[in-house]
């Protein structure tokens, strides 16, 4: 599979959680950098979470979600995870999963232009 497909989004109360999944083959890449991100209406594309495979699974959160979101990757399964817990109207967006083939500078991984793999996006939607 070489677009990366993601599924798990939906409708949800403040407060509440969601876990977003996403499958690719491109997933099974140690050396690449892979992470999600997510865009509101009217705002720019931004990332959410980050993860380097190949470096001991290091990950990177925005400072809006650390401690709120946990990204994680099955391998075996080619599945890339967001788990979203005390979510806020905030949070309301399209969350896509992207991926590229390399590893990227620790201040390029938030970068949307910085990635070429991507899916097709799933809403995630909060109400208060």
């Amino acid at each position: 599979q070489v677009q990366p497909v993601e599924s798990g989004g939906g409708p949800v109360q403040a407060g509440g959680s969601l876990r977003l999944s996403c499958t690719a083959d491109i997933f099974t890449c140690s050396g690449c950098s892979m992470g999600w991100f997510r865009q509101a209406t009217g705002k720019e594309r931004e990332g959410v979470a980050v993860i380097w495979p190949g470096n001991q699974g290091r990950t990177f959160y925005a400072d809006s979600v650390e401690g709120r979101f946990t990204i994680s990757l099955d391998k075996a399964e080619k599945t890339l995870y967001l788990q979203m817990y005390s979510l806020n109207p905030e949070d309301t967006a399209v969350y896509y999963c992207a991926a590229t083939n390399s590893r990227l500078w620790v201040s390029h991984v938030m970068n949307p232009s910085k990635y070429s793999n991507w899916g097709q996006g799933t809403q995630v939607t909060v109400s208060s």
